[in-house]
């Protein structure tokens, strides 16, 4: 089992706090070029590792008439300049097998959608690349039922696997996070994320899209960093509610530097306070 997994010119899992953040779904080439920048410069400031994400396809939108993405190829292209110019690694979904060998030139991680996470054929098609894998875990399953979701991944012969939590589904168009299952998860022998935009997501809580309560984000990532988490995943806009895809969600820019400098300092903290 590999707890560390190496990406670009850090290491998920080795006491480092990593962030995952960027938009839901590529709007334009010119907006996810200045949101990647802009993050690049506030973890540059903060001296924290980044990946930028961002989605190609948004392929289980709640309605047919919502906003998608620019698709596979037009975003992987757009990915490819954020890694070449930005100089991020980068991550976005994979949602069936056909996607991956293309993802796979590009993206530095291939994630699974939570929706997908049982998917046996794409879950190994992502393994062999031998790229690094994060995999959400469904809304629908308990953390200990990721076990044999990261063997299909281990049975293609890698282990450069990242977990993700996002939220358990809690009755209708709610989520909560149970935060056992962290060290849960962890104990599978994989580096542990926690998604904290889609965890307070409310799937189709508008009726046409899913709505969201972001006021919630900083608490569930102060959270997350006190249970000591390895990464944390964040959807950011500029204008969240004038976001394409999950404003309702998203963290406003703007408040993305203090909310992860808070972060940072009790990240520091609570490993000081775990040195012998």
């Amino acid at each position: 089992m590999n707890a560390k997994v190496p990406i670009g010119d850090f290491v998920v899992g080795d006491g480092e706090l990593v962030m995952i953040a960027g938009p839901c779904v590529i709007e334009s080439a010119e907006s996810t070029l200045e949101i990647a920048r802009a993050l690049k410069e506030i973890a540059r400031e903060l001296s924290l590792p980044l990946i930028f994400k961002a989605s190609y396809d948004k392929a289980n939108r709640t309605s047919v008439t919502s906003y998608r993405g620019p698709g596979l190829h037009a975003g992987l292209e757009i990915l490819a300049r954020v890694r070449e110019e930005a100089g991020l690694p980068v991550i976005s979904d994979v949602h069936q097998v056909s996607e991956v060998e293309p993802a796979a030139q590009i993206l530095d991680v291939l994630q699974i959608p939570a929706f997908l996470c049982r998917q046996t054929d794409l879950v190994v098609a992502a393994a062999k690349t031998g790229k690094v894998v994060n995999i959400k875990k469904g809304q629908f399953l308990a953390p200990w039922d990721m076990g044999p979701v990261v063997e299909k991944a281990r049975s293609a012969g890698n282990t450069k696997i990242l977990l993700t939590e996002r939220g358990a589904s809690f009755g209708y168009n709610n989520l909560v996070v149970d935060f056992r299952s962290l060290p849960l998860m962890r104990s599978l022998g994989c580096p542990v994320v926690l998604d904290v935009t889609h965890s307070v997501q409310l799937p189709g809580g508008q009726g046409s899209c899913s709505g969201g309560q972001r006021e919630f984000i900083p608490h569930l990532a102060r959270a997350g960093v006190a249970v000591g988490v390895d990464g944390l995943f964040m959807e950011v806009h500029p204008d969240p509610d004038k976001a394409k895809c999950d404003g309702p969600n998203s963290l406003p820019l703007k408040e993305v530097l203090p909310l992860w400098r808070e972060l940072k300092a009790l990240h520091e903290f609570i490993r000081q306070q775990k040195k012998p």
